[in-house]
């Protein structure tokens, strides 16, 4: 995948240098308003669900975990249609990962059906949260599902991570408690 194509479309999460810094919000809008259309739900997983709940991550693609069925693999080939892209699944068949690419601009939207430290689907979706896009909606899973599945995963580029998700949840989980608590009463 090309990172200058993939940084002139998505600077913050492809960690592009200065200069060349654009925002990923219509990738993303394009890609929630595709799952929409189609009635597809996915959820947003990996580095991409991180960075948009203020981890400072980058990453190449979109990570989507579904619930692989016939009715949603059609759904997911008119996704792709409908984005100008194609499918591909690089480990068939003893994967569940289905590639979406598209040439001009270097969208890859990875679709999976199971991930390393999460039971279900269903799990997963009862702790996500929805983001609001530019008018579209995201589910994306809960930073403490995303190191769940970094820590299952344990691969070199999931660990190298996981500090920096650890600190962002802890940050996260301050704010939230100084939240509750309410301004406190200074002498």
């Amino acid at each position: 995948m090309g990172r200058s194509n993939l940084c002139r479309q998505n600077a913050k999460l492809a960690g592009c240098p200065d200069g060349i810094a654009m925002d990923a919000r219509p990738a993303l809008i394009s890609v929630a308003r595709a799952l929409r259309e189609q009635g597809l739900e996915a959820i947003l997983i990996g580095n991409a669900a991180a960075a948009l709940q203020g981890a400072p991550l980058t990453t190449l693609d979109l990570d989507l975990l579904f619930r692989k069925s016939p009715g949603n693999l059609k759904k997911l080939k008119a996704i792709a249609r409908g984005l100008g892209a194609v499918i591909l699944k690089p480990y068939y068949p003893v994967s569940d990962l289905f590639r979406l690419v598209r040439d001009e601009d270097s969208l890859q939207l990875d679709f999976m059906s199971v991930i390393h430290g999460v039971r279900s689907y269903d799990a997963l979706r009862s702790r996500a949260t929805k983001i609001d896009l530019g008018g579209e909606q995201i589910l994306v899973a809960a930073l403490s599902d995303i190191i769940a599945s970094k820590r299952a995963a344990n691969r070199t580029r999931d660990r190298a991570v996981l500090d920096v998700l650890k600190k962002t949840l802890a940050e996260q989980e301050v704010a939230a408690r100084r939240k509750i608590e309410g301004p406190r009463n200074r002498k």
